[in-house]
């Protein structure tokens, strides 16, 4: 249907014969920057359309063209995908500000194309402003040096393990890796703890023999960003404790405050209240909530969670908020959940109660 519609609108056929390239790209031009300024009124039919007609011109135009239909559409946030697949795969410098910014291709898309088309390509999807571990996982295995990078420096490229591993890899002789991966927040403590070891003083001797002076400069700050990673202060200092400790105190003046709304916290990421709730609810002191809550050893937490009722699913959802989103490791996670499972209620409630007097 919208083939046909499309042939209505403009005659192919004609345009095809017609040896006028300028002609050609200023009705390219036109199209597109008339779908820019009228997509929020167009219906799924009209968008199917205009598809149509911008995916055939596309073929037809010369480059500078192609370049300005990918510049008035990239930021729209509903576009014909069809015609942004095609941009994307096109040349560079028509494919780069669609693969950077366009929010309209899937997942998928970004994954095919960073699969079978150049580095060039792949930077520019490396420099999106979020990934997901599966795109990441394409660029990491198939980019070069600088798609790494790009990755490793883009703080909204989640990373899985496996990957990380690889960057964690190129870092032990590559000191742009290491400051790269020493400012991310998602590396766990046995990682932090590696990138450390890479900036033994051994390597830096290594480095300063070979004139790389500006390379140990970059060496020892990714150590001591890393270093300080490790501390709970780093990570308690980057959220608002009081503020939010003033709004849990609201909702427990309420009576509000339940191991139901410990879970609403933990799901909407709201770290200092679930900590401030957590006091509250256990009556224990603020500084020891935030201390049983950054800590690797979460015997304590776990234990206080038992006593207070939480269910599983409670527990399970608290374990991946707030600093323990980045330091507890898949096994960390599953010991403290066989813990809670193991732990006697009146043992836990006895724990805590000393906990409270000491």
């Amino acid at each position: 249907m919208a083939s046909s519609v499309s042939s209505e609108m403009i005659d192919f056929q004609s345009l095809a014969l017609d040896g006028d390239n300028e002609r050609r790209g200023e009705l390219a031009k036109q199209v597109a920057l008339l779908f820019s300024k009228t997509w929020e009124r167009c219906s799924d039919e009209q968008i199917e359309i205009y598809d149509s007609v911008m995916i055939r011109l596309s073929e037809m135009v010369e480059l500078q063209a192609r370049v300005y239909m990918a510049e008035c559409l990239c930021e729209l946030e509903c576009a014909p995908r069809g015609t942004l697949r095609r941009l994307a795969g096109d040349t560079i410098e028509v494919a780069e500000p669609i693969l950077e910014k366009s929010k309209v291709l899937h997942e998928q898309d970004l994954i095919e194309l960073a699969d079978n088309l150049g580095d060039l390509h792949r930077l520019a999807i490396a420099k999106r402003d979020s990934l997901s571990e599966a795109i990441t996982q394409v660029l990491i295995d198939r980019g070069n040096k600088h798609v790494r990078y790009q990755v490793a420096s883009n703080g909204g490229a989640l990373i899985n393990r496996q990957s990380l591993d690889i960057l964690m890899h190129d870092a032990q002789s590559d000191e742009i890796m290491q400051t790269y991966l020493g400012s991310r927040e998602d590396l766990a403590d046995e990682q932090i703890e590696e990138l450390i070891g890479f900036a033994s003083e051994k390597v830096r001797l290594k480095l300063i023999e070979e004139g790389c002076v500006d390379e140990v400069s970059r060496l020892s700050q990714a150590a001591r960003i890393a270093a300080q990673k490790l501390s709970h202060d780093y990570w308690l200092s980057r959220y608002d404790f009081e503020g939010a400790a003033d709004k849990v105190l609201s909702i427990a003046r309420e009576g509000k405050l339940d191991a139901f709304v410990m879970r609403q916290f933990a799901e909407e990421e709201c770290f200092p209240e679930a900590v401030a709730g957590f006091a509250l609810l256990a009556e224990v002191s603020y500084e020891n909530a935030k201390r049983w809550m950054v800590q690797n050893d979460t015997k304590q937490f776990v234990t206080v969670c038992r006593a207070l009722g939480f269910n599983l699913m409670t527990l399970q959802a608290l374990l991946k908020i707030g600093p323990w989103r980045y330091k507890l490791t898949p096994q960390e996670r599953q010991s403290a959940i066989t813990e809670f499972q193991r732990l006697d209620l009146l043992q836990a409630r006895e724990a805590l109660s000393k906990w409270k007097d000491s």
